[in-house]
């Protein structure tokens, strides 16, 4: 099974971006559709970004006009770019296709 490694994350203060990678094992364009996704304290996983192998993206309006979904499939790696992250941005995110097992995660924690 294909295994996603998130990194990039880490301590930023509000405004500021951060982009997030997510390696995977094998080759990612065997997923129909592959997506970011995080988890803050107490609340439920929610997605913050979606890309489909056919390139259509998709985002929640939190985070629409800030965060972009991208990929490189030579490197087999997703990308989310953060720009003018805010206090509530502050979560673990995670990458994830379908059928696959979720990963550690990266932490990011964005300041006032």
């Amino acid at each position: 099974q294909v295994q996603l490694v998130e990194s990039g994350g880490g301590l930023v203060q509000a405004g500021g971006s951060l982009r997030l990678s997510c390696a995977a094992s094998g080759s990612i364009l065997r997923f129909s559709v592959m997506g970011w996704y995080r988890q803050a304290p107490g609340k439920q996983r929610e997605y913050v970004a979606t890309l489909t192998r056919g390139g259509t993206t998709n985002y929640p309006d939190s985070v629409k006009g800030r965060f972009t979904i991208s990929r490189d499939n030579a490197k087999n790696t997703l990308y989310l770019q953060m720009n003018s992250l805010k206090p509530e941005d502050t979560a673990v995110y995670y990458c994830n296709a379908p059928t696959i097992s979720w990963g550690q995660g990266t932490q990011v924690t964005v300041s006032s």
